[in-house]
């Protein structure tokens, strides 16, 4: 089986999910086409599905890589925040857009289909995306992405490290020699930041997993405290605090995680300690997946629940890595997620307001909410939403895609069907 639908029958379920836009093939601005969302999630195909999952991609994706490419971010981007915070997002907010859209991308950019109508877009956003590393790391550019001028660079820097662990062919090594010295050299250049007492370590270490990955020398012990910090702020039944403390938000999803997963995926086979510590990391890891499942809505809605909810659905940047990575907790099926994750990106991603009239996110969780931002959130920080995409760096042989849309688990108990009881992690 070919790894996407082809041209023909995508076509036809854009045109059936209501986006009116074919993917990939030059349209004018998808601004003017709003991606509808249906008020009874329907159960689709995995075709059906990848077709609505790539439309949405690239509605997100499209004006930021395409700026980038041509040197016009800075130029076109606008900058949503709190008015006295604007001063300190001009800064950053354009390393917070790229870095987060690609951490997202990434996997379908290096293992998306290499023909068809998704493989031509694939292929023209992975170009793109390498042209905006040469434009955006390179500091006589317009576009200079200003690594280390600000701390919040340093999470930036971090995911756009994520991104290149997640695409090492298609964001490393088909970048040409200057851009890779110059991206080696805005990853450094975060060093000098002291990152907080919280989720924030495991961006230095993130930055130090990327540059080992380079061929650099690397800070090892910044990756080691890391560590040990959330070993030491883990509370139960597979949740780690953001710092010592606890907090109800999604920052479990958002950052700590998924960062945890791609530090053990690398490095733990090279570490005694690390490796004896695995287990641990994955079993907390699929414990949160069955509980981010659960959390999402017969209807696709969830919980509008601590910070930074302008992310909107990257709050599932979590359940979306496990998907990817094909470790799934038990019981929980691959084509319910998809069902799930779809639905939510239905209801996340097509509410009216969620872009501008030129197509870049505005500031909401469910459409345009500009007092849901917190001081530190601008037009940039919105790219994490793209972390729900993940799992189209799977085929469509894969039980994500090939699998029947089926009922999630809330749906499933609202619905008065039989489901198994849910228990605790007991892993103290």
């Amino acid at each position: 089986m070919k790894d996407g639908p082809d041209r023909r029958t995508i076509l036809k379920l854009l045109m059936a999910a209501g986006t009116g836009a074919a993917v990939g093939m030059g349209e004018a601005s998808a601004a003017a086409v709003p991606v509808k969302s249906a008020a009874v999630p329907v159960l689709n195909s995995g075709v059906e599905d990848r077709a609505f999952w790539v439309e949405n991609l690239r509605r997100v994706a499209e004006p930021v890589l395409m700026a980038l490419q041509e040197r016009r971010l800075k130029a076109s981007m606008p900058i949503e925040c709190k008015p006295e915070m604007l001063d300190g997002r001009r800064v950053c907010t354009y390393l917070e857009a790229v870095g987060r859209l690609y951490s997202g991308i990434a996997p379908w950019l290096e293992h998306g289909p290499p023909s068809g109508t998704e493989g031509a877009l694939r292929a023209r956003f992975a170009e793109a995306a390498r042209a905006g590393l040469v434009s955006g790391c390179d500091p006589g550019s317009v576009d200079y992405l200003r690594f280390g001028d600000l701390q919040q660079t340093l999470v930036d820097a971090a995911f756009l490290g994520l991104g290149i662990l997640r695409a090492p062919t298609e964001l490393w090594e088909k970048l040409p020699d200057p851009a890779k010295k110059n991206l080696v050299l805005g990853l450094k250049a975060t060093r000098k930041l002291t990152p907080g007492n919280n989720n924030w370590v495991l961006f230095s270490a993130m930055v130090e997993l990327a540059l080992r990955f380079m061929g650099e020398e690397w800070e090892r012990e910044r990756v080691q405290y890391a560590i040990d910090k959330h070993e030491e702020w883990y509370k139960g039944d597979g949740m780690y605090g953001d710092g010592p403390d606890f907090h109800w938000d999604y920052y479990n999803s958002f950052v700590i995680q998924p960062f945890l997963l791609q530090i053990f995926d690398r490095e733990a086979a090279g570490d005694l300690s690390w490796k004896a510590l695995q287990p641990k990391i994955e079993a907390r890891a699929a414990r949160y997946a069955a509980i981010q499942e659960r959390l999402i809505s017969p209807e696709g809605t969830y919980p509008a629940i601590g910070r930074s909810l302008a992310y909107r659905c990257g709050a599932f940047h979590h359940l979306a890595t496990m998907s990817l990575r094909e470790r799934l907790p038990e019981g929980v099926a691959a084509g319910q997620v998809r069902s799930a994750l779809t639905t939510v990106m239905r209801r996340s991603l097509g509410a009216p307001g969620t872009y501008d009239a030129h197509g870049w996110l505005t500031i909401g969780f469910c459409g345009h909410q500009p007092e849901i931002g917190e001081t530190y959130i601008s037009t940039g920080s919105l790219y994490l939403c793209s972390a729900i995409f993940l799992p189209l760096g799977l085929g469509m042989h894969s039980e994500f895609w090939s699998e029947h849309g089926m009922d999630w688990s809330s749906r499933k108990a609202w619905g008065g069907q039989d489901i198994a009881a849910d228990h605790a992690l007991a892993d103290r």
